[in-house]
């Protein structure tokens, strides 16, 4: 098979099992490294939840057998109707639960309550029976289990208290219930209380341990991703400035020896020079395309390198001016920047002939904002030109960079237009 075939297929692949990705996590096409660990830790969540799910199944269905065997259910006091309820009360909001999983708002917060929901049950059951009941009933080791769930869920201080309070409240109501709990019961509330405690440090501490170490991994990866990119940046720039940019140098030297051959023939000499001329303003148009593939490419400077040629071709006063605190921003950015600068400089010179031109750059802590102002001209900003297609591009470079471009002209009144962009943290 053809080796650019197989590429174009693996290509495909990979961009399917991408957009599969992103789709089953509900992210978009550009994932910050933030994004990618919430998405991870929903993830995680969703999973723990339905674990939760399915051991509810499990004691619903052992609690149907307490309801079910005559001994057990008069043990617990569970008989009659009041009770059947209680259980299809549980069964429902435990499907309910279930079923709301996934919702990004009511998910985590629904599922909280039934798991109090399920506690409190637990408790009366725990604190119910005449005998054997409170510190003594054998359900009481089941409390451990909720501190475990509570912990694998809600890994917060606050949100880890239902569990430990449950153990309070099984004592307190020992004693409303007259059973004032004895040497061996309080032994046993300190014993399952210091359990509590070391199920809750263990599982905060090891899952602050795998988000820690979750959030690294994925900060790795983007910062493998951007070195990757540079480097093949890098590698273009080589390649490009080896191959076209000795063509282009070859095309300026011979241009020179056919004008020193073409001394006599003025239309040849222009014609010459003219290529010359076309071929010199190629090859600074590389180098400038080069130089912001470049990861220390500083955009401020290279704007006003850029204003600076201009003027020094066209003979238009171009006044620049540069303030802010000048920060990296994405390459995109860069070139959207540098290209609008361009268009309105080349705009002005071809249809205003302005007699001086004002550009700004500001870089602000939220955006870059780009002003060029000229005196020239000017022209109907409402009415559009067919086969005119440089203020479409601008508009359009803004949107794929999320900036904004305004555009204030009249014919007579010069022409100001505005770019935004957006500066995107890490």
């Amino acid at each position: 098979m053809d080796s650019s075939l197989t590429g174009d297929v693996q290509g495909s692949d990979r961009r399917a099992r991408v957009a599969a990705t992103l789709e089953k996590r509900h992210l978009r096409g550009e994932v910050s490294a933030e994004d990618a660990s919430q998405s991870w830790m929903q993830e995680r969540f969703l999973a723990r939840a339905r674990a939760l799910f399915y051991a509810r199944m499990m004691f619903l269905t052992f609690g149907l057998l307490i309801l079910a065997v005559p001994v057990w259910r008069t043990y617990f006091g569970v008989s009659g109707a009041l009770a059947f309820l209680g259980y299809f009360v549980m069964l429902l909001y435990s499907i309910a639960n279930y079923l709301v999983l996934e919702h990004r708002k009511a998910g985590r917060p629904v599922t909280y309550i039934t798991l109090c929901l399920d506690l409190s049950v637990m408790v009366v059951l725990i604190a119910k029976p005449h005998a054997g009941a409170g510190l003594q009933s054998p359900l009481l080791a089941t409390l451990l289990m909720f501190t475990t769930l509570f912990a694998l869920l809600y890994p917060k201080p606050l949100a880890i208290l239902p569990p430990l309070l449950a153990l309070l409240i099984t004592t307190r109501l020992d004693q409303l219930l007259d059973r004032p709990p004895t040497a061996i019961e309080v032994l046993t509330l300190l014993w399952y209380l210091a359990l509590d405690f070391i199920i809750i440090y263990v599982l905060v501490y090891l899952n602050e341990r795998e988000v820690s170490a979750h959030r690294e991994v994925v900060g790795l990866q983007s910062d493998l991703k951007e070195l990757a990119v540079v480097e093949e940046r890098n590698r273009l720039a080589r390649e490009i400035h080896d191959g076209l940019g000795a063509s282009l140098s070859s095309l300026i030297i011979q241009s020179e020896y056919l004008l020193g051959l073409a001394k006599e023939d003025a239309t040849l000499r222009k014609e010459i020079e003219e290529l010359k001329a076309s071929a010199e303003e190629s090859i600074e148009e590389l180098r400038r395309n080069l130089r912001m593939m470049r990861e220390d490419f500083d955009l401020g400077q290279g704007l006003e390198d850029y204003a600076k040629t201009f003027r020094e071709r066209t003979q238009v006063p171009v006044k620049f001016e540069r303030s802010g605190y000048a920060m990296k921003l994405p390459p995109e950015s860069q070139l959207a920047l540098f290209r609008v600068l361009q268009e309105c400089l080349s705009n002005a010179a071809k249809h205003a002939q302005p007699k001086q031109i004002e550009v700004k750059i500001h870089f602000g802590p939220e955006q870059v904002h780009l002003s060029v102002k000229d005196d020239g001209a000017g022209f109907d900003a409402n009415a559009a030109k067919l086969g005119h297609y440089g203020l479409i591009n601008m508009r359009e470079r803004a949107m794929k960079v999320g900036g904004e471009v305004i555009i204030d002209s009249k014919p007579g009144n010069g022409t100001h237009i505005s770019f935004a962009v957006p500066v995107k943290g890490d």
